[in-house]
């Protein structure tokens, strides 16, 4: 396949940028799209040649489409990424610095738990100890909801987890700043936040949810860690099938 970047890859660059994050089974439709639409040359399996292409032509401007994997499902996504060096301060020209220190002390409290969730409350009594100038109540539920508009952060039952996007382009500042506290799913070596935990505690390894159900698919009938083999005792998920297998 060519090298060269073409309507196609602008298109679907465009694209990529409104939303800033696609999950697989919409990035590949939107490149058979972007292919068909100006009559370029359409490889079902190389869409990530096509991405790389795109990727070539972004690094000068410190950018690149990164792929990484949803904690919640599994599934894969891609997400348009900004290599700058200050990873927090990429997001200062749609928010101010009193709203990037709490989004940074809501990381805090997730990446602190042992769950890898911060409730509202939690997140609500922070805004208190704000060193920038202080957010009122509503100006604190006003911004998380931008924060989950704009896929930082994910909510679900007034609970705070960070989101597919937030993980795929601050891994970079979430491995420096929370080195001691982060460690990487046992199975496929990402960041882990939702996950389980093993409960010996010699090992205690984590394993995202549906890295679980992947593993343990042919061993539910005597499920063990991985590491140390003894035996796993949390409730083994089923796996989710891609979008593109449902009804």
């Amino acid at each position: 396949m060519s090298r060269q970047m073409g309507d196609s890859h602008r298109r679907f660059l465009q694209t990529v940028m409104l939303s800033g994050i696609v999950d697989e089974p919409g990035a590949k439709s939107l490149y058979q799209r972007c292919c068909e639409t100006h009559n370029t040359q359409y490889a079902p399996d190389k869409l990530d040649e096509f991405i790389d292409t795109i990727n070539s032509k972004l690094q000068p401007m410190f950018m690149q489409i990164r792929k990484g994997m949803s904690e919640d499902n599994g599934q894969q996504y891609y997400a348009l990424v900004n290599l700058a060096e200050t990873d927090i301060t990429r997001m200062s020209t749609d928010y101010a610095d009193n709203e990037l220190e709490l989004f940074t002390k809501t990381m805090d409290l997730i990446v602190g738990s042992e769950n890898g969730k911060a409730s509202s409350t939690d997140i609500l009594n922070s805004a208190d100890s704000l060193t920038t100038k202080k957010l009122k109540k509503s100006e604190t539920e006003h911004l998380l909801n931008r924060l989950v508009h704009d896929k930082w952060l994910s909510e679900k039952q007034g609970e705070y987890t960070l989101s597919t996007r937030c993980i795929i382009e601050m891994e970079p500042y979430i491995r420096t700043m929370y080195q001691d506290q982060v460690q990487v799913c046992h199975i496929c070596h990402n960041i882990a936040f939702q996950c389980q935990i093993c409960e010996n505690p010699v090992c205690g390894i984590k394993i995202h949810n549906p890295c679980v159900a992947r593993y343990f698919k042919v061993r539910k009938s005597d499920p063990r860690c991985p590491a140390c083999e003894d035996f796993w005792p949390h409730e083994i998920p089923e796996l989710s099938r891609p979008r593109s297998q449902r009804r």
